[in-house]
């Protein structure tokens, strides 16, 4: 194909340095009838013509029998399958970058302009809908201003205040500005420092799982029947992140007694690895199940493996992440996650293969389930959880159904999601 085309790449350089037809037949010396058969793609040329024309037309060789390079063919494709609502001739890409090189340049580096558009406004979006030290930082910084207008509002419209009260509100409105000052620094801090090797966001959650991770997601203090008070939590900075590492150490310590590592490590060697089917040999719920066997050393279990835990407002408790896994930690996070669906079906297990869709889709196969976790009384309404397993979805999953999830509303691809909340922003087709 390349060499059929490299007529069409001499016309249009011929018309690009705005020669006749009859004038480079001239200088290359042949007949203008013959290099209108070679420009129409009717004649092959090589060797001592071909390098003719290319000196008459100031180009290298190559130039014409190469055409553009394949990665601004390749450009061009990726376009055309990103369009929307568009259907592009791609049989013809490779004349139409022959005969428009300048076009072809255009085209491929308005898309990349685009994707790089787009890779930033996600980015950006996710951080602004799901940092919670952003958030709250915000929040400060606007509910403090709105404290201090109202102030001064009160100041300057109120002609007879009582001295008392003026002093009142004169030491109101100085320690709200402080306050502001105090809350914006904190912001500008926090904006110049976020991206260095140190977080200086303190989330007490982010803490939890990254102790848990460095400890691998295993306690062998707790595995040997010890209390939590035996695990090391000195490394965690702030006495909220303690709290909330107690009480997931103090879940791994009920689920280890319930299913001893020795025994499920049997189990395992002899395949035995559905939830359902372990819940059954040990005598426990499926909750139980997949929260162990998210917490086990890594040479127990075949593949690494995933865990999210949620309560009923779906809200994020705990994450255990594995390679291509994202789920976004706070706000507009995907309802079609079965993490959410369990919560609508409590102590029914659900199974599903998911493909999470992004610039590169991983598919992933999922457990979860819904439980009471706390009964608080006589007639009334239990607390659920909702936990699930996540593993890679490269193995057969045994006819579980697909289920496509995105990152959230504004930023996911599938306008055809009967659960979208609001439009994408990132493609004018929705």
């Amino acid at each position: 194909m390349r060499d059929m085309l490299t007529g069409s790449r001499i016309r249009e350089r011929r018309q690009i340095a705005g020669l006749r037809q009859a004038e480079l037949a001239r200088l290359a010396g042949i007949s203008a009838s013959y290099l209108n058969l070679i420009e129409h793609n009717r004649r092959r040329i090589g060797g001592k013509l071909l390098v003719d024309i290319a000196s008459a037309l100031s180009v290298e060789p190559s130039v014409l029998t190469q055409g553009i390079e394949a990665t601004l063919v390749s450009a061009l494709r990726e376009a055309a399958d990103d369009a929307v609502g568009q259907q592009a001739e791609v049989d013809g890409l490779e004349e139409f970058a022959g005969r428009f090189p300048g076009w072809a340049g255009v085209l491929a580096q308005m898309h990349r302009r685009v994707v790089s558009l787009e890779r930033n406004v996600e980015i950006l979006s996710d951080r602004l809908t799901h940092d919670p030290h952003l958030a709250a930082s915000m929040h400060e910084v606007l509910s403090t201003a709105a404290a201090i207008r109202s102030t001064a509002a009160i100041l300057a419209d109120t002609e007879d205040i009582e001295a008392e009260w003026r002093e009142r509100f004169h030491k109101n409105l100085h320690q709200d500005a402080e306050r502001l000052a105090g809350s914006s620094k904190a912001l500008v801090t926090f904006l110049d420092e976020s991206d260095s090797s140190i977080d200086p966001r303190g989330v007490p959650l982010e803490e939890v799982e990254a102790f848990f991770e460095s400890r691998r997601y295993s306690f062998s203090e707790l595995e040997q029947g010890e209390d939590v008070d035996a695990v090391d939590l000195s490394s965690l900075n702030t006495s909220a992140a303690r709290t909330v590492a107690r009480e997931v150490l103090k879940m791994y310590r009920d689920d280890a007694v319930a299913l001893p590592l020795d025994a499920l490590r049997s189990r395992l060697q002899k395949g035995d690895t559905d939830p359902i089917a372990l819940a059954y040999r040990f005598s426990v719920d499926v909750a139980t199940v997949l929260r162990r066997l998210a917490f086990i050393p890594d040479d127990v279990l075949p593949q690494p493996v995933g865990m999210v835990l949620c309560d009923a407002s779906g809200s994020i408790l705990f994450i255990k992440p594995i390679p291509g896994f994202a789920l976004a930690r706070h706000g507009e996070v995907c309802p079609l996650w079965p993490l959410f669906t369990a919560l609508s079906r409590p102590l029914v297990p659900v199974r599903k293969q998911v493909v999470q869709m992004g610039r590169t889709p991983a598919e992933f196969e999922c457990f979860a389930y819904a439980w009471p976790y706390a009964v608080l009384g006589y007639d009334q309404d239990p607390v659920y959880r909702s936990v699930m397993l996540v593993r890679s979805g490269n193995e057969a999953a045994g006819g579980a159904p697909v289920t496509q999830v995105g990152p959230n509303c504004r930023v996911c691809p599938s306008n055809a999601c009967k659960a979208r909340r609001e439009p994408s922003i990132l493609s004018e087709g929705f």
